[in-house]
C-alpha cells in the first residue's frame, strides 16, 4: 500500500514523459515495497500525487528542475537495501524522463522513503494495520509464507527486534560520564 507524494516543477518533463515516469514510480514503489508489481490488488493501492512547486535555492530561482519524491509505506516495508535501491531507481527515472535535457539529475533528485508507523496509517474511515494490508494484498511479497496476519505480525516483531538490538549496542558503546 505505497504511497508518493512527487514534486515536479511545472514544465519540467513533456507530458508523454512525465505520464512514463509516474508509472515508472508506481512500479519502483511496489517494486521496493517488495511486492510484485504485477499484484493487481497492490497496483490499486499505490497512489502517487503530483504537486507542482516553486522551487528556489539560496534564495533565487533555479536553471534546471528540483525533484522531491516522499515514498510513504507501512512500517517493516522497508529495509537499508530497499531505501537506497528505491532512491536509486527514482533518480535514474527522472534523469530517463528529462533525456539529457539537464546536467546532473542526481543533485537535483531528492528522495525521502519514509515508514508509516503501525496503527498509524489512516484508510477505510478507519486505522490500518500491517495485518489487514497483508490481508488486502496477500501474497503482499514473493517470501512470505503462512497466513497473512501471522506474517505481518512477524515482519513487525523482527523490525522491532532489530531496531531494539541496535539502541542497546549503540548504548552498550556510549562512554559513560
Amino acid at each position: 500500500m505505497p504511497f508518493m507524494d512527487a514534486y515536479i516543477p511545472e514544465g519540467a518533463l513533456s507530458p508523454s514523459a512525465e505520464r512514463e515516469l509516474i508509472m515508472k514510480l508506481s512500479d519502483l514503489l511496489i517494486e521496493h515495497e517488495g511486492v510484485d508489481p504485477a499484484n493487481e490488488t497492490v497496483r490499486r493501492m499505490t497512489w502517487v500525487s503530483v504537486h507542482r512547486p516553486e522551487v528556489y535555492v539560496g534564495g533565487g530561482p533555479t536553471r534546471s528542475p528540483r525533484y522531491r519524491f516522499i515514498c510513504q509505506v507501512p512500517e517493516g516495508q522497508y529495509n537499508d537495501e530497499r531505501r537506497a535501491a528505491i532512491s536509486a531507481g527514482i533518480t535514474n527515472a527522472v534523469a530517463e524522463a528529462e533525456d539529457g535535457a539537464y546536467p546532473l539529475p542526481e543533485a537535483r533528485v531528492s528522495v525521502f522513503p519514509l515508514e508509516v508507523p503501525d496503527g498509524t496509517w489512516g484508510a477505510i474511515g478507519g486505522i490500518i494495520r500491517l495485518p489487514d494490508i497483508y490481508e488486502m494484498a496477500w501474497p503482499p511479497r514473493p517470501d512470505m509464507e503462512g497466513e497473512p496476519r501471522e506474517a505481518a505480525v512477524r515482519v513487525l516483531a523482527e523490525r522491532r527486534r532489530g531496531e531494539a538490538e541496535a539502541v542497546l549496542a549503540a548504548a552498550c558503546e556510549s562512554p559513560r560520564p
